[in-house]
């Protein structure tokens, strides 16, 4: 075995380690979608300069009021009315034209930031490593980017942003009653203290609330998509009602947990507009006392001040009615903004780790790929593969056969960093595949796997997918080398649309039009993993003479359970319980009589029987002899 080469660590980037129901935990969170609001930053600057405009043209009508109401009882004078009235009407039209403007520019600047933290988001989600995508439900990396992205978004929409602004709303009109009646004032902040006491209370089992419901919608979307793509099976084995049931249980834990939410959010707003009223009668009643007690001249200024002053605790109370409205849609947003930064917070898969191969480690120019003492595990203490040691050549085509579950495919999944290594060095040009850019190193590599994915649009478009140009004759080039262009042709060419997961085609089908494709990405090393499992026997014979010529001076590695297929391999690798059972060409590995004999010897004599017991009459070709 090679000495193992020096590793320096990666520098990751550590969580938040705040308690969550730390105040200071939740600046943290807001402070991090400061860079996806930054390209908005002037429509966000407009919002803030409107806020105050908008605020104190709404504060001066009460005033505005009780000057009408001196010009039209104490005064008497039609012309300080009309006046009064004239600057009342401008009043309204800037507080209407500002809070227009105001709630235009901070949602357009919201639904950009929203925006940009979705497509970080999937950008994230692409670069995860499968190991993570292997133990988190489908649904739930779905809510990351959609759902819990728009509770986020609620904060621009519902102008949560801008909670701030109620605050200074709340001084000026604090101001203003001083202003007016000093000991009015005093009596409408007895209501402070426990609005306060009562926001405090309701905040953190209100944040519990909300984490809740983002989990268990989570939840709800993973069992969704599993069932939805599971659903030919559960039809088939009649299981609908007991999924129905399933479902009913973690839609019952969802709506609970809405509930939950919802009494907070009532009691908050019941508590407000209480208090709210109970101010109000108090202030009336206090200032009808005090307004009986004065001459009838000073009475009828002071009923000017007391209708003023009713006007700005009506207005007081409501930014603290909206200040409740506000919290609760921030306490969601924060709780969704939680696990959208966890996602992104996740370590990745493709960067650079910073790893350093010792020189005189590295492999001669001529190899392409290496496996050095490589060791790996999808699971802690469960081993896949042990000590593996393995050569690729450049231009060498090598085979890798072996039983189901011996770690055949997972040696390729190493080869593009799909999984990191648990021990050893994989190497690709003698560069360990943890120093490469994922974009650099998988542009090695040409796939062709047994489970073919096509995505939905045109059988061109998907051929090309990964190219970085679109070149139509070479396309149909392709398709006509592996025998496929006949079909897609009475299809409607290279338009032929591919419904999602490429369900209009039959599974060989597939495997034919995913083999135009990695010829048209011409890469440097071609993988095939079972490339001509679900090919008829004819269609492969007629496949294997069409890339004969492409695989001259290739490097290719196969992987097969057709033992026939690869009899023509440089060499053979044969894998068993995660180690290098045989290595040879298949003459070699034959008079060695080991493994890989036995297992040729079970698939001819399985191949003879199903011959013998084909009916004369079939066309069947005779298996291939050994």
């Amino acid at each position: 075995m090679s000495e193992r080469a020096p590793i320096r660590a990666a520098n990751v980037r550590p969580p938040l380690e705040t308690s969550s129901d730390d105040k200071s935990y939740d600046v943290a969170l807001l402070r991090r979608l400061a860079p996806f609001a930054r390209p908005s930053l002037a429509l966000f600057v407009v919002a803030g300069v409107l806020t105050p405009i908008t605020s104190l043209s709404g504060l001066v009508q009460p005033l505005l009021q009780r000057a009408a109401v001196r010009a039209a009882i104490v005064d008497h004078s039609a012309t300080d009315l009309v006046h009064v009235a004239g600057l009342f009407a401008v009043a309204i039209t800037i507080e209407f034209v500002t809070r227009f403007a105001q709630t235009y520019t901070l949602q357009l600047g919201g639904q950009r930031t929203i925006a940009a933290l979705r497509r970080a988001t999937y950008a994230k989600v692409q670069r995860l490593p499968l190991s993570y995508l292997d133990r988190t439900p489908v649904g739930r990396v779905v809510t990351r980017v959609t759902n819990d992205a728009d509770a986020i978004g609620e904060l621009f929409a519902s102008g949560a942003v801008l909670g701030i602004a109620d605050l200074l709303t709340l001084l000026a009109i604090l101001g203003f009653l001083l202003y007016l009646d000093v000991r009015l004032t005093l009596v409408t902040l007895l209501a402070v203290p426990p609005l306060v006491f009562t926001v405090q209370w309701i905040r953190v089992r209100a944040r519990e609330a909300f984490r809740l419901i983002r989990a268990s919608i989570a939840q709800l979307n993973a069992y969704v998509a599993e069932q939805v793509q599971g659903m030919a099976v559960v039809q088939a084995f009649g299981r609908e009602a007991e999924c129905l049931e399933e479902y009913r249980d973690i839609n019952a834990l969802h709506r609970d947990a809405n509930y939950r939410s919802i009494r907070y959010d009532a009691l908050l707003y019941s508590v407000v507009e209480s208090i709210a009223a109970i101010t109000v009668a108090i202030v009336l009643w206090y200032g009808s006392v005090r307004a009986g007690l004065l001459e009838a001249e000073s009475s009828a200024l002071y009923v000017g001040t007391v209708i003023a002053f009713y006007e700005y605790v009506q207005r007081f109370f409501t930014p603290i009615r909206d200040l409740s409205q506000k919290y609760t849609i921030l306490q969601s947003s924060l709780a969704a903004a939680e696990r959208v930064f966890a996602l992104l917070d996740h370590a990745e898969s493709d960067a650079p780790t910073g790893l350093e191969v010792s020189p005189y480690t590295r492999p001669a120019d001529d190899v392409a790929l290496e496996l050095r003492d490589v060791s790996f595990g999808y699971r802690a203490n469960h081993l896949v593969l042990r000590d593996i040691d393995l050569v690729v050549r450049r231009g060498e085509r090598i085979a890798i056969v072996g039983p189901t579950g011996s770690g055949k495919t997972t040696i390729t999944a190493l080869a593009v960093r799909l999984y990191d290594v648990t021990a050893g060095h994989v190497l690709v040009d003698g560069k360990d595949v943890r120093e490469l850019p994922s974009r650099e190193l998988r542009g090695h590599f040409a796939f062709v796997p047994q489970d073919v994915f096509l995505f939905a649009g045109t059988v061109a478009e998907n051929v090309a997918a990964f190219a970085a140009q679109r070149d139509d004759a070479r396309i149909r080039a392709c398709l006509e080398r592996v025998a496929v262009w006949d079909l897609v042709d009475s299809r409607g060419g290279l338009e032929a649309r591919v419904d999602e997961r490429g369900a209009n085609f039959s599974v060989g089908e597939r495997q034919l039009l995913a083999f135009a494709r990695a010829l048209y990405l011409d890469r440097s090393i071609l993988v095939l993993d079972e490339a001509t499992a679900n090919v008829d026997s004819a269609t492969e014979a007629r496949l294997e003479r069409a890339v004969g010529t492409l695989l001259e001076g290739r490097t290719a590695i196969v992987i097969a359970h057709r033992l026939s297929t690869i009899r023509s391999a440089d060499r053979i690798v044969v894998i068993s319980k995660g180690r290098i059972a045989e290595e040879g060409t298949h003459a070699e590995l034959l008079a060695k009589n080991g493994l890989y004999a036995r297992l040729h010897a079970l698939q001819f004599a399985e191949a003879s029987a199903e011959s013998a017991a084909a009916p004369s009459d079939s066309g069947a070709s005779p298996p291939e002899s050994a």
